[in-house]
């Protein structure tokens, strides 16, 4: 019964485009400064590690889903349950806040006095409205006009000014870069640009637990192939470069998903160079929906890429659904929109068999999916999972 239902979800899945990474090098982890680097990943594990509540969360085994892949396993790390926040998010704009206010405090500035800004889709903000409340500083958080209002509500019920921009996620970056400059606001954005690394950086190093919690819970397995969701790419450099730092020039194949209403990644990969995408219409993944690259996840990934896929958002409600009843293995799940897109795309590998052995998938194979998050929205969720069709 189960692999009819897991063969009807591949069936609903729809792929956009796959491409090869032509600029893939075996190289061993360069650790540049001013970039992602041991020292500042193991900074953030040092500090988060030791927060209030911290536990890894769990690395769950979908075996129904091994099972009918033929694969040895596939492993789904569970942020559904992180701090409270629902999200992998939490890792990152609050631990940005934290040592952007230390920093204030050590030049004599109350942490009360500081404001700090961003754009999100939701997740990012909600990170940042927590970590403002803790911090005991102002925030102000800039949405685009496809937001929904739960997500709205979750950032204003943690103290956060919401504004919400006519536009996409780039138009809300844009009002959010150019009032922060008319009033000395501080950016706290998880996507970098020339001149803007630092902060970014810091999120993506506090991204980069979720990867060493990884590695301590598989133990002497190694995984074969990661499914990285992507939006601006700073969740897959945070989950790939201690990867890259443990594995070195033997690290496994990485596998991009993105929304075909916004694939910058895949494009710019393709293309060789990065390249911003006009987002047109608004995915129902909503985390994915980003139009440019950032600059420091772009240097890691672009040489350990393998490859990138684009999907369309067909077929995922059900998924949601599939692991909220525990049908896949790994127990009851809840899985948010983007959480669902690795296994969408796993599922849509195995339904394409030029892509599945060009992916060298195999009955050793040990597969790594990041659900990224959970219900952050209690309300989609719930409609999602209702109307999803058997």
């Amino acid at each position: 019964m189960i692999d009819k239902k897991i063969k009807h979800a591949a069936k609903s899945l729809k792929l956009s485009k796959f491409v090869e990474n032509k600029n893939l090098k075996k190289i061993e982890f360069p650790n540049r400064e001013n970039s992602l680097n041991s020292m500042n990943m193991n900074a953030a594990y040092r500090v988060i590690s030791k927060w209030p509540n911290y536990e890894p969360t769990k690395l769950r085994n979908l075996n129904h889903i091994a099972d009918f892949c033929g694969v040895k396993s596939v492993l789904y790390k569970d942020e559904s349950t992180r701090f409270g926040l629902g999200s992998f998010k939490a890792l990152g704009g609050s631990y940005a806040i934290m040592n952007l206010t230390e920093d204030c405090k050590a030049k004599g500035q109350d942490p009360s006095e500081i404001t700090v800004a961003t754009a999100t889709d939701g997740n990012h903000g909600r990170s940042v409205s927590w970590g403002a409340k803790l911090a005991r500083c102002k925030a102000k958080i800039f949405i685009h006009a496809e937001v929904s209002s739960e997500r709205e509500k979750a950032m204003s019920d943690l103290g956060a000014d919401v504004i919400r921009i006519n536009g996409n996620y780039e138009a809300s970056l844009a009002a959010c870069k150019k009032a922060a400059d008319l009033n000395n606001w501080y950016i706290v954005s998880d996507t970098s640009w020339t001149g803007y690394r630092e902060i970014p950086m810091q999120i993506m190093a506090g991204y980069s637990v979720m990867s060493k919690e990884i590695i301590d819970q598989m133990g002497s397995l190694k995984p074969s192939h990661i499914f990285l969701p992507i939006g601006v790419g700073g969740l897959a450099a945070g989950i790939v470069a201690p990867m890259w730092e443990a594995m070195n020039s033997e690290l496994c194949r990485l596998i991009s998903v993105e929304s075909h209403f916004s694939h910058c990644f895949l494009e710019s990969i393709d293309l060789g160079m990065p390249t911003a995408v006009d987002i047109k219409k608004e995915t129902l993944m909503a985390g994915l929906s980003c139009g440019e690259v950032s600059e420091i996840a772009w240097e890691i990934l672009k040489p350990t890429l393998s490859n990138c896929m684009s999907i369309g958002d067909d077929g995922i409600p059900y998924l949601m659904r599939l692991l909220a009843n525990g049908e896949l293995g790994g127990d009851f799940i809840e899985a948010g929109e983007c959480a669902a897109s690795g296994l969408a795309a796993l599922l849509i590998a195995k339904n394409h068999p030029d892509i599945w052995e060009s992916l060298k998938f195999n009955e050793t194979s040990d597969i790594l999916l990041i659900g990224t998050e959970g219900a952050t929205d209690p309300l989609l969720y719930r409609k999602l999972i209702a109307e999803s069709e058997e």
